[in-house]
């Protein structure tokens, strides 16, 4: 895992627009968006405290003494405050950026995905029903499992590279945060494609999962929590940039154990999360609750992590009979890995 921190971070060069990822700024235009209107001013080298939005009108020459003062005062705080926006809007789009570029779960890639072959078949998990053959089919589903999520580790990972703040942190906090961050960011990643129709999990290939299988793996309630995040956290139509940000901010907990400087990562995710207040007043601007609603699903998605953490106490005590795991995966949930037997020579 140290490794990953230490390779560079490939640069983004294409300004989007946070509502559709489409917006390129050009001449005709460039005041229509002020998030890429703001980051290409930076692009080209303006200093931050030069870039405004909107005009700022030329003081009147006839002004007095004591209005100008008044004036400049008021630009001052007026340039206070739209350098706070500006920091806001910056922290915005390069999570917005991170989460595209890293991200196999947005709205462009899985609108048209068509589903492929389930893992493994339903009359697999119809046999004799012995312990034995039970455990061994969860083993199998698991192993099967860890193969398909494999590569979303490694993207978690680079997007948070990219996220404000992070590679800042103690390099064994970072490795902490994405480790027991993983799987709350991945559900948030899957949410959309959770079906509580036809019960299946469709990861980014196109194979999927159904409900049956992810309860031999875990149980039926924890499967049960997950259907119930997926669906509420779904209705709030969130759109990527919501969802980026959501993630950066489940990724910048404070509260999980063994970390050190839990005072910059907990005021690091205040930024994000007063930067996704701000994305949601934009976005939802009807709906005044709707960033409450949002922060709420934080602890909810934790719980969530916490009894996933339990159902891995049990691969781990079962794994020696796990031979196929990913070394990524064995790494990102601890789990033991065989070692081979030293050569006879």
């Amino acid at each position: 895992m140290v490794g990953f921190f230490r390779r560079s971070i490939q640069k983004q060069i294409e300004y989007r627009c946070l509502r559709d990822g489409k917006c390129l700024v050009i001449r005709l235009n460039r005041n229509r968006c002020q998030y890429c209107r703001f980051k290409k001013c930076l692009a080209v080298g303006m200093s931050r405290d030069s870039v405004r939005y909107g005009r700022v009108p030329k003081r009147s020459r006839a002004a007095d003494g004591d209005q100008r003062v008044t004036t400049e005062a008021d630009q001052s705080g007026t340039t206070e405050l739209e350098n706070q926006q500006l920091a806001m809007y910056d922290i915005i789009l390069t999570i917005s950026q991170a989460h595209h570029a890293n991200c196999c779960y947005i709205d462009e890639k899985t609108r048209n995905l068509v589903k492929k072959t389930p893992i493994f078949s339903l009359s697999e998990l119809t046999d004799n029903g012995a312990a034995d053959s039970l455990e061994q089919q969860k083993i199998g589903l698991w192993q099967q499992f860890s193969i398909l999520v494999n590569p979303s580790i490694q993207r978690v990972v680079e997007f948070a590279k990219r996220v404000p703040g992070f590679l800042d942190l103690p390099q064994d906090d970072q490795l902490i945060l994405i480790k027991l961050g993983f799987l709350e960011v991945w559900l948030v990643h899957v949410a959309r494609m959770l079906c509580p129709v036809d019960n299946t999990l469709t990861l980014a290939c196109g194979s999927y999962i159904t409900r049956p299988q992810l309860e031999l793996m875990f149980d039926t309630d924890f499967v049960s929590s997950m259907f119930n995040f997926a669906v509420s956290l779904t209705n709030m139509n969130l759109n990527d940039t919501d969802i980026g940000l959501f993630c950066a901010a489940v990724l910048l907990n404070s509260e999980r154990s063994g970390l050190y400087d839990q005072k910059t990562i907990q005021l690091q995710q205040e930024k994000v999360l007063e930067a996704l207040r701000l994305q949601c007043s934009r976005n939802h601007p009807g709906e005044p609750s709707f960033y409450s609603q949002l922060a709420a699903k934080l602890p909810e998605l934790a719980t969530l992590g916490a009894k996933h953490a339990l159902h891995l106490q049990w691969y781990r005590a079962h794994w020696a009979r796990l031979s196929r795991l990913p070394p990524l995966f064995a790494e990102i949930f601890d789990i033991p890995t065989i070692k081979p037997e030293p050569s006879p020579h």
